[in-house]
């Protein structure tokens, strides 16, 4: 047999399928004839024997070879249900449908489409109960697990452990499940789950809690997504949803807290050039660090290589041995390129990595257009490359649509009027079942369009690459109009990540990717590329970012007691400079504290005992010496130290609970010498203006005084607009150039996204933490544990108002927490202990936003409610 030996039947069987010329020629006519029905072409289909191409689906998905069963259970599947699309009253095509989706595992499928599948056989049927039972989900036993899902369940318990699966392997999924059986077996332990954005915090949050549920109450759990919740000052095991901004200072706020259980979602993260990358390698080292060591769990999507992430663990070893990838996904993407300029239509065949003319477009053609044909009744989503073209092809493809009598997307667009503006352009389009999804609305909003998208009440959806982030929002269409991401073109994982959404498990088998090319400076090469290309292994960004000579300019300074850095090189973009900045934070604290780890192995080839003695003699010299927090460097806290020494205090608050604005820039003023944001923010906070002044920090100011007022968002974006109108010369950028501000509806919608977006990313995360360093220092300095007129807490929580903040701290979001302060009569109640408490009719008060909080909330924190 020669090269034979040792080779099984099965693997003999499967090892030239994929060549088979009969397979592959039924295998495009199907493709071929579901694209004449999914167009609706009128053109007579191809010969297909559907008997033929049952039975190799049926071989397909009893694969057992090593390297392509997933592949082959994947295609087993996609044959099946394609063919039951193209002929929907073939008995025969729904009888192999469950025998496939049977030998596939995929249980849930059979539920959705073949509920009253029986085996035939009495070792088909003896095999289906055991496997039926093997892949059982503990938690909830009416389910079931992939078995890629039940493998990685049964490492969740290993010391460390990473894995890597198709955007659809239902990745959280299974983490979920895993930290329910804990709680309902009565384990005492602290589970993090950090994922890659605030935006997903609330989703993934509300779904623990909706696992959960009475659970929580019955084992003492609450569930944390704030450094500073009220619940962290009481006796309970926690569950943490954070960012790893939010866990690194949750951990240096509370030294002694030790979590059992760390899961990281979205690994892949941690390779990206972004600054926020460095955040992970802090706070696993320092999780690492602990006496009691927590397991760490990592899930990334698609990825060949998930073991490289297990190198943040300072002890693990035999790596290879503690990842799984897997390529297995229950729904599977028919992926076409419609190229507008040309006129054609084109299927591309997965197995042979070519193309299938389809059609040729007898006329010209919009984008939206075609949406509009192709999405028919179908959940739709159209991912474009910035937040101006999602806003512009919303509005396009909305215009001739009519309204919907439908009385949840009613209360929602007058919400949005009322809470954003009434001007605001998402208002016009969600009536219509039409939305935009973009990274900085206010999460109540998301969170809504979101649940309306999913009960199909909102049926087209466009977003930007929040859609990449893990927020779950699978549909039945999914329309690229773009492979850039702002500026940059879309990596192989960015893409695979992107497609790997379309396809919804609880509807159907499959979904359609649409790569739409609307114009001559889109290139179709480029899509052809992205869906050939594999992904590659994936690299740690402390060895991508950083060259060698960066290392020893790092290295250099750190000898001269220099942390400021130049950027180098010189056309080193902000991001790039921040995240070295970062690493360089981490560096010199590894080196104070002898700490040896990942950072700090990767500049151990320029360091020695001496070199790493002098670092640390010029920096034991300092009063204020390197912390924990990566954010602020050294001379920044230096700067803080001698400042507030000197008497440097937030800004006086008045009784009407306004704050002289003049007082208030000039406070900002101060903080942009004592941080350097000149340097260090350049683009925004430290920007300067033609006539030399800080232009965007003298706006910000006028956004920041509105927000800690507590003041509802319209009123902000109002006061925005008043500034636009008195000061027209500050203007609007429209299609890339700057125009004078003229009020028409079109600046005001363009100057009120540019409000939320200092909000969001300005506002709360690089003021927010400046604040919070300011506030530590201040507190540390007059030996206080806090102070009145705190302005980190006004700014996190948006007011000044103590039930607000109350509020807020025990989960409640801004807009919520507003609503229940202005209805404190009906529903704030006042014990004879002088504790406040909510009365329960709350969750019936009338507001959509306020009600679904509330039934998270009275589950997390069910003593806060009196009947």
């Amino acid at each position: 047999m020669g090269g034979y030996d040792n080779v099984v039947f099965g693997e003999l069987l499967y090892k030239d399928i994929d060549d088979n010329e009969y397979l592959n020629e039924l295998y495009e006519n199907i493709l071929y004839n579901y694209s004449l029905k999914l167009f609706k072409i009128n053109r007579e289909s191809r010969e297909l024997d559907i008997s033929a191409a049952l039975r190799f689906a049926d071989i397909l998905s009893k694969s057992v070879h090593k390297e392509k069963s997933d592949k082959h259970k994947i295609w087993a599947q996609e044959i099946v249900a394609l063919l039951h699309m193209i002929y929907p009253q073939d008995y025969r095509i729904k009888h192999y449908m469950g025998s496939v989706l049977q030998s596939t595992g995929n249980y849930r499928g059979m539920d959705m489409i073949t509920p009253d599948f029986q085996p035939t056989t009495l070792l088909e049927k003896l095999y289906t109960g055991f496997n039926k039972d093997y892949l059982s989900i503990p938690a909830e036993p009416e389910q079931h697990f992939f078995r890629s899902q039940k493998i990685v369940y049964d490492r969740l318990e290993d010391s460390y452990f990473s894995y890597s699966g198709p955007t659809s392997m239902g990745k959280s999924f299974i983490m979920r499940m895993f930290l329910k059986k804990q709680v309902m077996d009565g384990i005492r332990s602290n589970f993090a789950l950090i994922v890659p954005t605030k935006a997903l915090i609330n989703e993934v949050s509300s779904k623990i809690i909706n696992d959960l549920k009475e659970l929580l109450k019955e084992h003492n759990y609450r569930l944390i997504t704030s450094a500073g919740a009220l619940s962290l000052k009481e006796e309970h095991n926690f569950i943490f949803v954070l960012t790893p901004e939010r866990l690194l200072y949750l951990l240096i706020d509370n030294p002694a807290i030790n979590i059992e259980y760390l899961f990281i979602d979205e690994a892949h993260k941690i390779s990206t050039k972004g600054s926020r990358s460095a955040f992970y390698y802090k706070v696993v080292d320092m999780l690492c660090r602990k006496k009691e060591k927590p397991h760490v769990i990592f899930a990334s999507p698609n990825i060949p290589n998930p073991e490289i992430y297990l190198k943040l663990i300072p002890e693990a070893y035999n790596i290879n041995e503690q990842k799984l990838t897997t390529s297995f996904a229950p729904v599977s993407q028919m992926k076409y390129l419609i190229d507008l300029p040309n006129k054609k239509i084109e299927i591309f065949n997965d197995s042979n990595k070519n193309f299938i003319e389809v059609a040729k477009l007898n006329r010209e053609a919009t984008v939206c257009e075609l949406i509009t044909r192709l999405g028919g009744d179908g959940q739709n989503i159209i991912y474009c490359p910035g937040i101006n073209k999602a806003i512009t092809y919303a509005l396009d493809f909305a215009k001739n649509k009519g309204k919907k009598d439908n009385q949840e997307l009613i209360t929602l667009a007058k919400d949005i009027k009322n809470e954003v503006h009434r001007d605001y352009y998402l208002a016009d389009l969600i009536p219509k079942g039409v939305a935009y999804h973009i990274g900085y609305l206010p999460s109540t909003i998301k969170m809504r369009i979101e649940e309306l998208y999913r009960e199909g009440l909102i049926e087209t959806l466009f977003c930007t690459s929040t859609l990449m982030e893990g927020v779950n929002l699978p549909a039945d269409n999914l329309f690229v109009t773009d492979y850039k991401i702002g500026r940059g073109r879309m990596s192989a994982i960015d893409f695979k990540n992107l497609i790997g959404r379309v396809g919804r498990i609880e509807y159907n088998l499959y979904g359609n990717v649409f790569l739409m090319r609307p114009e001559e400076k889109i290139k179709s090469e480029i899509f052809v590329e992205l869906l050939k290309e594999d992904i590659q292994e994936q690299k740690l960004s402390v060895v991508t970012e950083l060259s060698n000579n960066q290392k020893v300019k790092i290295v250099e300074s750190l000898v001269k007691g220099d942390v400021q850095l130049t950027q180098y090189p010189k056309n080193q973009t902000v991001e790039e400079y921040s995240l070295m900045r970062k690493f360089t934070g981490i560096l010199l604290r590894d080196i104070m504290q002898s700490n040896k780890s990942l950072v700090w192995k990767e500049f151990s080839h320029l360091l020695n005992k001496e070199i790493e003695e002098d670092i640390r003699n010029v920096f034991n010299k300092r009063e204020n010496r390197p912390d924990d927090d990566i954010n602020v460097s050294v001379d920044q806290s230096s700067n803080l130290t001698t400042a507030i020494m000197k008497g440097l205090k937030y800004p006086t608050i008045n009784e009407n609970n306004n704050v002289v604005y003049g007082e208030l820039l000039d406070f900002l003023e101060e903080l942009c010498k004592i941080f350097k944001w000149e340097i260090y923010e350049k683009s925004t906070l430290g920007f300067r203006s033609k006539d030399g002044r800080h232009g965007k920090l003298r706006w910000y100011a006028v956004i920041l005084s509105q927000w800690i007022k507590g003041t509802g968002l319209s009123y902000i974006m109002e006061k925005g607009l008043e500034y636009k109108r008195n000061r027209p010369k500050t203007g609007v950028r429209v299609n890339g150039k700057i125009l004078d501000y003229n009020d028409s509806k079109e600046h005001r919608n363009i100057a009120i996204s540019e409000a939320l977006d200092a909000i969001e990313n300005v506002i709360l995360f690089s003021i927010s933490n400046y604040f919070l360093r300011f506030s530590t220092e201040y507190k540390r300095i007059h030996e206080v544990e806090s102070f009145n007129n705190d302005w980190y807490e006004y700014v996190e929580y948006g007011t000044t108002n103590p039930l607000s903040i109350m509020l807020q701290r025990n989960g409640f979001s801004r807009e919520t927490s507003t609503y229940i302060r202005r209805n404190r009569d009906e529903y704030v109640v006042k014990t004879n202990a002088g504790d406040i408490k909510l009365r329960s009719s709350l969750a019936d008060c009338g507001n959509v936003s306020v009600q679904k909080e509330v039934e998270d909330i009275k589950y997390n924190i069910p003593e806060l409610f009196v009947h």
